[in-house]
């Protein structure tokens, strides 16, 4: 999970992970910022990495208008009352900047390592620290995740993580305020509301949010999430400029509903 509102307010989830907790820019995208708690403890192997080729679900073809199913569902809280968030996972190949050495912890069970972890260009390191993680496209780390929280520092690992030590799922893994929504709660988006800028959600994007199905996975820490926010992962970006995408947005005034 992240963080919200800037990059140096840390500490905003619960979560014993990388992810990401969302927050509002005003612009296109939806701002973020690497969680400050520390990683995992769970025994066993790491998960499978998430599939770097996922992409989000095909829009319909029925363009954003309320279904007469979404209509017959019960609303979660008020309609039009909620503030969803996106957070992603930053992909080396996409970024350039003078190449940073970091040092930190090769393996999961670790905090505030001192082992070179590889040099990256600083663009990528920068959003991790945004978002919370980034997979590594060259150099001996290759296919590898680099996660950063601000309680452990950086550290190596073989994939994104919920707070079950699970992968985290594109357009499936979610994070709540525990007062509204708990963990494990399964909810569709039904309206999208208006964007960061105040500008209507465009259909298409609007059909992505809603034809997705999400599980809240991890909870923001209390008092820092805000009632009625929750915070969506969206998978890896796409392409340079991806936080610029419409897809990595703030939908204000959304709709929710159980899955």
């Amino acid at each position: 999970m992240r963080l919200s509102a800037t990059p140096v307010v840390l500490a905003l989830c619960s979560i014993p992970f990388a992810a990401a907790c969302g927050t509002d820019t005003g612009q296109a995208g939806a701002g973020a910022g690497a969680l400050n708690v520390p990683p995992p403890m769970a025994g066993g192997s790491a998960a499978p990495p998430a599939d770097p080729g996922a992409t989000p679900p095909a829009p319909p073809s029925s363009g954003a208008a309320v279904s007469p199913q979404d209509r017959a569902a019960e609303p979660l809280g008020k309609r039009g009352a909620w503030r969803i968030t996106t957070y992603y996972t930053a992909v080396q190949s996409f970024h350039r900047g003078k190449a940073k050495a970091v040092r930190g912890c090769p393996k999961l069970h670790c905090s505030h390592g001192t082992t070179p972890l590889g040099s990256y260009p600083a663009g990528f390191l920068k959003v991790i620290q945004m978002e919370g993680s980034g997979r590594i496209t060259s150099g001996p780390h290759a296919g590898r995740y680099l996660n950063w929280s601000h309680s452990v520092g950086w550290w190596l690992d073989d994939t994104t993580r919920d707070s079950g030590a699970a992968p985290l799922r594109a357009w499936g893994s979610a994070a709540a305020d525990r007062s509204v929504l708990a963990r494990g709660r399964r909810f569709v988006i039904m309206g999208c509301g208006r964007d960061g800028n105040g500008r209507p959600v465009p259909a298409k994007v609007c059909d992505t949010f809603r034809k997705a199905r999400w599980t809240v996975t991890d909870l923001f820490r209390p008092g820092y999430g805000g009632e009625h926010h929750a915070d969506v992962y969206i998978g890896e970006e796409t392409g340079p400029g991806f936080a610029g995408s419409d897809l990595y947005t703030t939908l204000r005034g959304a709709t929710l509903a159980s899955a």
